[in-house]
């Protein structure tokens, strides 16, 4: 069975004086300090908060 892809999210950006769906977001990433890291499933929920975020966020595919 093949593994499923996966994506590491790493938040480079503050969200202080950001919106505060993209705080949300940031939470609902896992995230919450600058540097912190996750690695999360490659799903189009995924890939749309990270679009939301892309501003305060570097990401990394894996396999």
């Amino acid at each position: 069975m093949a593994a499923k892809a996966t994506v590491r999210v790493t938040q480079t950006g503050s969200p202080i004086g950001r919106r505060a769906d993209q705080r949300q977001t940031l939470i609902g990433l896992g995230l919450n300090k600058i540097g912190r890291s996750k690695v999360l499933e490659d799903t189009p929920a995924i890939r749309g908060m990270i679009n939301k975020v892309s501003h305060l966020v570097r990401t990394d595919e894996q396999n």
